[in-house]
């Protein structure tokens, strides 16, 4: 879908924000590029959509040379979410979602039926927030129109930019479930940028760990990123919680799943469900303050979890990690 090569990005003064970049994102794949401040990574996404041009390399999507595309044309096919969203203040809601759909030829009667439902999708009632103005809108409800709007020319690619960093950590971890469920539904490609490894690590299929200097240190999933860093540098800025982290991508081992022989399950008090991360398991236990939960499959409970289980599954997941 994506390819960068050796795409660099130096300034005239000489600062050197990007350098000699390999990257490539699968189509239907949700990356994120994390790194502290200045080390490149919204440099890198605004290269995609040539907000900026790179110095040196190529960009490709879909095989096609980003730098040898009209790039008024490029951007109304791409996707684009800041986090200071961009909606027009002077504009109704669903006339700022209208916006890409009227540039693209459509009809006023076709773009206001996409808006209408581009807003159902993102979670909010048209009838209640159609003709309201951004400035009615909470924080987190003009990110969702920026979502909706950014979707409204049916793209294949969707580059977001800190796009939840402005809103309150409640309101942006809802924010990051809806997302990652029209992620799912939508099948659209998403270059997602952030300086928060917690939600790089919770929303990225895989994670570019960028340092200063523009020199990208690693490139890897999730459990990979947390379990084996690539150098000191990846060490440090996942921090010495990284082990916690790490529960929250490892998927729970059925074969850590304990029979429910001799035990009532309505004893138990609480259930996960079969595909949750041992994070997920380990809450639960110790929110219900219980020696063991059960784990059910849609409506059956197919045995119990214990915190030793949680143990067993982590040290089995890293084991196979460490042999990959």
């Amino acid at each position: 879908m994506i390819r960068l090569s050796g795409v660099g990005k130096t300034y005239d003064d000489g600062t050197v924000a990007v350098q000699e970049l390999d990257l490539e994102v699968r189509r239907g794949e949700l990356v994120c590029l994390v790194g502290p401040s200045g080390c490149g990574k919204s440099t890198t996404l605004k290269m995609i959509n040539r907000l900026i041009e790179p110095t040196s390399g190529t960009i490709e999507i879909d095989g096609r040379d980003v730098t040898r595309q009209d790039p008024v044309r490029l951007r109304r096919d791409i996707g684009y979410v800041i986090q200071q969203v961009g909606l027009f203040p002077h504009q109704k809601i669903i006339a700022n979602v209208m916006t890409v759909p009227l540039l693209h030829g459509e009809s006023k009667a076709t773009a206001r039926s996409r808006a209408t439902e581009l807003l159902e999708l993102v979670g909010l009632d048209p009838a209640t927030y159609a003709d309201r103005y951004p400035h009615q809108l909470s924080g987190g409800q003009q990110q969702r129109v920026g979502v909706a709007r950014a979707l409204a020319a049916n793209p294949t690619l969707l580059l977001m930019d800190e796009p939840f960093g402005a809103v309150d950590p409640l309101v942006r971890t809802r924010l990051q479930d809806e997302f990652l469920r029209l992620q799912d539904e939508l099948g659209v490609t998403v270059v997602f940028v952030t300086h928060d490894i917690d939600e790089a690590v919770r929303l990225g299929d895989r994670v570019a760990v960028f340092a200063v200097g523009g020199r990208l240190a690693q490139f890897d999933t999730p459990a990979r990123l947390l379990g084996r860093p690539a150098d000191d540098f990846v060490s440090d800025f996942v921090g010495s919680t990284s082990g916690l982290r790490r529960l929250a991508v490892i998927p729970l081992d059925p074969a850590h799943v304990q029979p429910v022989d001799g035990v009532r399950v309505g004893d138990l008090g609480a259930a996960i469900d079969v595909d949750a991360t041992l994070g997920e398991a380990l809450a639960v236990l110790l929110r219900h303050d219980r020696g063991m939960v059960a784990v059910r499959d849609g409506a059956q409970v197919v045995g119990v979890l214990t915190p030793d289980g949680v143990h067993q599954a982590l040290r089995a997941a890293l084991a196979e990690m460490s042999t990959a």
